[in-house]
């Protein structure tokens, strides 16, 4: 029997190349950037290509709505009436200038609330899909920890600051830009979502259609560069200047997340800081494929088991069965090394269930952890008892 016994198959994938020039070839703190916090993230893989206090837990102002948009079109029908509350309804500025009483369509509210970054839409919306407020930041907490957003607190749908027994109003530059993602890669409703934030102007009425209303995209990013796809600009006090943006160009779909970025008189630097940061991407990293870790056997042997031996498969962290080799899609830069290693038991004792866990794999990128699987097997296969042995000889006999 060949020994495997905790046995590490590594090799590399992808050589060194040499670092083409670039002007932003720097070191990360010789970009220069305004924002406190900050993220460039490859939103194909999920991976954070370069960050500035990227854990670092701040308000979010109106960043926040981009959670508030992509929940609604997910558990809400474009037609759903929506009524205006008192709470709705005194919301302070940016408002729709909505009336207690009155109704409006789901559709429109969610132009209002991502074009011009209406409070009182916001509010309307989280109270019609949610039922109450808190019920609404409750499915956006939660929400936020199916996509892995652990540091990120919801309380207010529309990003006014506020604290509760959970802490302030918060997340991180690297979470707001999972958010982003998760809205335009991984939701069912990334293609409405997508439409609405990129409609450049839009007008709709009441219910009743006796009070007509207009709004214009804030987003100047997307007249700023070629290839920018969506984003959602916030501002409060004690947030200051924040936005989370996108952008697809050359096959690559960057986005960007900044927190405190300027306070008044400095309403610019997050275009600066997004462009600086969308460039250091486009420069900087190209598509690259690499291949999922393989066990280098589709079988482990079982002793004492009714079978010899039990076909094993490499799953993903959700429980999908990954196919061997898989190439997964990643920003690299040339110089950056790949790593998969795989640990694989030796042999396995019958009894054996479907779903066992025997070994792991790991694929590193650049010396670290991105991405983790299970090695399972594929059967049960129960132990060779006396019964069995009795049945087998009795089967031989009569052959």
């Amino acid at each position: 029997m060949v020994d495997r016994a905790k046995k590490i198959i590594a090799g590399f994938l992808v050589a060194v190349l040499a670092l083409s020039g670039s002007v932003y070839a720097a070191a990360q703190e010789e970009l220069g950037l305004y924002a406190r916090g900050a993220v460039l993230m490859d939103g194909g893989s999920g991976r954070v290509l370069y960050g500035k206090e990227e854990s670092t837990e701040l308000p979010m102002a109106s960043t926040t709505k981009i959670m508030t948009c992509i929940l609604a079109l997910e558990e809400g029908t474009p037609d759903m009436v929506c009524t205006v509350s008192e709470h709705a309804a005194s919301q302070p500025q940016v408002k729709l200038g909505m009336v207690q009483g009155d109704t409006f369509y789901l559709r429109d509210l969610l132009c209002s609330l991502m074009l011009e970054s209406h409070n009182d839409s916001a509010v309307c919306i989280a109270e019609t899909v949610g039922g109450s407020v808190e019920g609404f930041a409750a499915k956006m907490n939660a929400k936020a920890q199916e996509i892995g957003c652990v540091q990120t607190h919801y309380i207010t749908p529309n990003g006014l600051d506020a604290q509760d027994e959970g802490g302030e109003h918060r997340t991180t530059a690297r979470e707001l830009a999972l958010v982003m993602r998760y809205c335009l890669t991984q939701s069912p409703k990334a293609g409405e979502f997508l439409k609405i934030t990129q409609t450049p102007s839009c007008t709709f009425t009441n219910t009743a259609g006796s009070r007509s209303y207009g709004c214009t995209n804030h987003n100047a990013f997307l007249q700023i560069m070629d290839g920018a796809l969506s984003g959602k600009t916030g501002f409060t006090a004690k947030a200051g200047y924040c936005y989370v943006g996108a952008l697809r160009r050359d096959g690559k779909l960057l986005i960007v997340a900044l927190l405190a970025c300027g306070w008044p008189h400095h309403k610019g630097y997050k275009w600066v800081d997004t462009k600086k940061l969308m460039n250091y991407g486009l420069e900087n990293y190209e598509v690259r494929e690499i291949s999922a870790p393989v066990p280098g056997t589709d079988s482990l042997p079982v002793t004492d088991g009714q079978q010899e031996a039990a076909r094993i498969a490499v799953q993903t962290e959700s429980g999908a069965e990954n196919a061997a080799g898989t190439p997964i899609r990643i920003l690299m830069k040339p110089e950056e090394q790949v790593e998969t290693r795989v640990e694989l038991a030796d042999s396995l004792a019958a009894p054996v269930s479907a779903g066992q866990q025997v070994g792991t794999a790991q694929c590193l990128v650049d010396g670290e952890v991105y991405a983790s699987y299970r090695i399972v097997t594929k059967e049960q296969i129960l132990k060779r008892d006396y019964p069995y042995c009795l049945r087998n000889v009795w089967e031989t006999a009569l052959l």
